[in-house]
């Protein structure tokens, strides 16, 4: 196995079969995982079983509120495309096309999402990655002493498009579906679980209010931090080919898809990986 940097953050790994990867190669990828928070193994060829048995190992997949893009072998992997047979939807189409943090909106958040990369369109489709450690890092002091003690309160959807019918809205949930969810609370500023360091969690996305501060207040200071969190110095952008997976760290990392030509067939299966345990 050789591991090589994306790039400021994230890591590569080549020479690895995930099919038939052993406990003492695995632990090796986790490790490169939780340091840089992105791990991508390209060209793989994986079974829904296969693919489901890997994302596992990272801990319990927990599938998505919408049922109806479940795949049709195992409801923990959510089908991500926007081909349609007999006029129907395959998969979920709308993928996120704006800054988030996956299951923010639950009361046990996601650790990891693990994407396997089925069909690639002729353009476009990339992921962007913003690094929330490094945003947090780089905040004056003063607003680190601002953050330090703040809850945001989180709901399913994007602070800033609720319009249901805007094509980069959060997927719209039937009524029954909705019922699932309710509000929730994170930390603004938010420890890993894992490797205990700070980072700004999901200030852009499912973060509506903060608790004891007035509305107005707390949306401005949520998007002043959206702003930082999201400058281009902090990302990194990720093309896809047939075949590869990309894990990705969700406590330390904000993503969104990329808009492409609904024409342009592709399609992604998902597994999304819930923390375990919250942070202290």
């Amino acid at each position: 196995m050789k591991l090589k940097p994306l790039g400021e953050f994230g890591v590569e790994a080549e020479g690895v079969e995930l099919a038939a990867l052993n406990e003492s190669s695995f632990r090796q990828l986790e490790k490169a995982f939780f340091e840089g928070q992105i791990l991508v193994v390209r060209g793989q060829k994986l079974s829904a079983t296969q693919f489901l048995q890997f994302g596992r190992r990272f801990g319990p997949p927990e599938p998505h509120v919408i049922d109806q893009f479940h795949h049709p072998e195992h409801a923990d992997i959510l089908v991500l495309s926007n081909v349609k047979k007999n006029g129907e939807p395959t998969g979920l189409a709308d993928a996120g096309t704006y800054f988030h943090t996956d299951y923010s909106y639950l009361d046990m958040p996601a650790r990891a999402t693990t994407l396997y990369s089925i069909q690639v369109p002729r353009a476009g489709g990339d992921t962007l990655f913003a690094n929330q450690y490094a945003a947090y890092d780089d905040l004056s002091q003063s607003m680190k002493r601002r953050v330090a003690n703040l809850v945001a309160l989180h709901h399913y959807g994007n602070r800033d498009d609720q319009d249901k019918a805007s094509r980069t809205v959060a997927s719209v949930l039937t009524d029954e579906q909705e019922q699932r969810l309710a509000w929730v609370r994170h930390p603004v500023a938010r420890k890993h679980p894992v490797t205990g360091r700070t980072a700004l969690y999901a200030v852009s996305g499912s973060s509506f209010r903060i608790e004891g501060m007035p509305d107005d207040e707390a949306r401005d200071l949520l998007d002043e931090l959206r702003d930082h969190a999201t400058q281009e110095k902090y990302q990194y952008r990720l093309k896809y080919g047939v075949g590869d997976i990309v894990v990705w760290d969700n406590a330390s990392l904000l993503h969104s898809a990329t808009l492409i030509d609904p024409d342009d067939p592709r399609t992604l299966w998902r597994i999304t990986i819930k923390e375990e345990r919250k942070p202290s």
